[in-house]
C-alpha cells in the first residue's frame, strides 16, 4: 500500500519527537521500513493518514478489547467529559470502578488507581518492600512489567545472579536486588526462594506471560510459586496488566484457581485512555498513605472520564461474549497450527484463547531463551510487510504479542489465515 503522507508526517515526527515516535517498538526499528501515521479506528479497523485501512491485531497492545471507537464507551467518554475532565478530588465514578474490580477479582479487597502500567508495579513493589522491611525483588526473565528502574534488567544465569541493567542511565544500586529468573522453571525457583528467602520482599509475574510472546506457564510453575512464597512471607504479585478482564472477569488467577497478594491492572479497564491500578488484602493495602507509611500519590489518579469509559467496556463483556471471543480465537489457532504440521513448516502460533503470537520453530515456547530462540528476524520482518501490504496490521515487533476483540469477523480471520499460509507457501518457493 501507499502511504505518503505517513512518511511525510513521520519525517515531521522525527523533527521534534525522539526517534520521531513516543514508545520504541512504534518506530519499527525490528521490522524496517517507515511507520506508519494513524489517523483514526472504527472496530477492527485501522486507518492511516492516507486513507487505508488494516485490520487491526495490535489493538493498542491488547487495551481495545472491544476495537476502536466502539459505541458504549465513546458514549460514556463524551457524557463525562461534559461534566469536567478532572478534579483533583474522589470522585463517583472511581467508586464504581473500584467496586467492580473487589466484586469480580476476589484477591482484591481494596485498589489504588494510577495512570499507566509501569506505575502499578512500580507502587506495588515499593508496597511490599514497605510491608516486609525487605529489598529483594524477583521477577522473570522475559517478562516485562513496565520501565521501573529497578526491572529493567538482563536475565541472570544460574541461581539467582544479580541482574544486569538492559538500559543506559540506571545505576547499578537500582537493580542490585534484582533477581531474574527463566519463567517456567520450578527447580531453579525453589533454590533461589529458598536461598534468599529472608531477603526477598516479593515475586512479581505474568501469570500468563505476553511480553516475550506469548508463554503459557505450567500449573504446577505457578502453585509451587505461591505454596514458597507463602512459606517464606513473600509477596506474591500477579502483573494481570495484559491479562486482567481480557479472557474472563476474575482474571487468570481465577482460572487457575491461584491468588496472589497483589494484583496489577491496566489497560482493559480504562476502555482506552491511559490508567493502571493495583489492589491486594486489606491488611496489606492499609500500608498505604494516607492510612499507613507507603507513599504515593497522582494528580489523575482515578479520573472520571477513564473511570467511567473503563466500566462501559467491562460491563459490554459478559459471559457470554468472552467465551465466543476466547473460542473464535482458539479455533483460529488451531486452524494455523494444522496447516503448519500438515505443510511441516518450521513455525506454530502460540496463544493463549484470545491473544496469540507466531513462533519460527516446531518446538513449544517455554521461556525466554526458548522465545529468543524461536524468533523470526528477516523472516519475521518480512512476513510484517506481507500482511501489511495486504491491509492487516500486525505488531511491529517479534516478541510481542497479537490481540483479537469482539468487532473482528471470522471473515477477518480467515483473511488473517489466508494471507499467512499464501506467505508461507510463497516463502518455501
Amino acid at each position: 500500500m501507499q502511504s505518503p503522507n505517513s512518511k511525510k508526517l513521520f519525517t515531521r515526527a522525527q523533527e521534534v519527537m525522539v526517534g520521531g515516535v513516543n514508545s520504541p517498538v512504534r518506530s519499527f526499528k525490528d521490522v524496517g521500513g517507515a511507520p506508519l501515521v494513524m489517523q483514526s479506528g472504527k472496530g477492527a479497523t485501522l486507518y492511516d493518514a492516507d486513507g487505508n485501512g488494516y485490520t487491526d491485531y495490535c489493538l493498542s497492545w491488547g487495551a481495545s478489547i472491544l476495537g476502536h471507537a466502539h459505541r458504549n464507551v465513546v458514549l460514556a467518554a463524551k457524557k463525562t467529559a461534559e461534566k469536567g475532565l478532572s478534579f483533583g478530588t474522589t470522585t463517583q465514578p472511581e467508586i464504581e470502578m473500584a467496586e467492580y474490580i473487589v466484586r469480580y477479582i476476589p484477591s482484591m479487597e481494596r485498589v489504588r488507581f494510577v495512570n499507566s502500567g509501569t506505575e502499578a508495579t512500580m507502587s506495588a513493589i515499593r508496597l511490599a518492600r514497605g510491608v516486609t522491611g525487605r529489598d529483594m525483588v524477583v521477577k522473570f526473565d522475559g517478562c516485562y512489567h513496565g520501565h521501573v528502574d529497578d526491572l529493567l534488567t538482563k536475565a541472570g544465569s544460574g541461581v539467582a545472579q544479580l541482574a544486569q541493567s538492559s538500559s543506559l542511565g540506571i545505576p547499578q544500586s537500582h537493580i542490585d536486588n534484582t533477581l531474574s529468573l527463566p519463567y517456567n522453571n520450578t527447580n531453579l525457583l525453589r533454590e533461589t526462594l529458598t536461598k534468599y528467602n529472608n531477603k526477598i520482599a516479593c515475586v512479581i509475574v505474568e501469570p500468563v506471560a505476553g511480553n516475550m510472546g506469548v508463554v503459557v506457564p505450567q500449573i504446577e510453575f505457578l502453585k509451587i510459586l505461591r505454596l514458597l512464597t507463602e512459606q517464606f512471607k513473600i509477596i506474591l504479585i500477579f502483573d494481570e496488566i495484559i491479562t486482567g478482564f481480557r479472557f474472563h472477569k476474575g482474571g487468570v488467577q481465577s482460572e487457575f484457581g491461584i491468588t496472589p497478594d497483589l494484583t496489577c491492572l491496566g489497560k482493559i479497564i480504562s476502555g482506552g485512555f491511559p490508567v493502571g491500578c493495583y489492589g491486594g488484602k486489606k491488611s496489606l493495602m492499609k500500608a498505604l498513605a494516607p492510612l499507613g507509611g507507603v507513599y504515593q500519590a497522582g494528580t489523575f489518579s482515578g479520573n472520571p472520564v477513564v473511570m467511567k469509559t473503563g466500566l462501559a467496556a467491562l460491563k459490554y463483556m459478559n459471559d457470554e461474549r468472552y467465551k465466543w471471543l476466547n473460542l473464535r480465537c482458539e479455533q483460529f489457532a488451531q486452524e494455523i497450527n494444522h496447516f503448519f504440521q500438515e505443510e511441516n513448516i518450521a513455525m506454530h502460533l502460540s496463544y493463549y484463547k484470545s491473544m496469540m503470537s507466531l513462533r519460527f520453530r516446531h518446538e513449544p515456547v517455554m521461556n525466554y531463551a526458548d522465545a529468543q530462540a524461536a524468533a523470526g528476524g528477516k523472516r519475521y520482518a518480512a512476513l510484517f510487510h506481507f500482511l501489511l501490504n495486504k491491509g492487516i496490521y500486525w505488531p511491529p515487533a517479534d516478541l510481542e504479542a497479537s490481540f483479537v476483540s469482539m468487532m473482528h469477523t471470522k471473515k477477518d480471520l480467515g483473511h488473517l489465515a489466508a494471507a499467512i499460509k499464501e506467505y508461507c507457501k510463497k516463502e518455501r518457493g
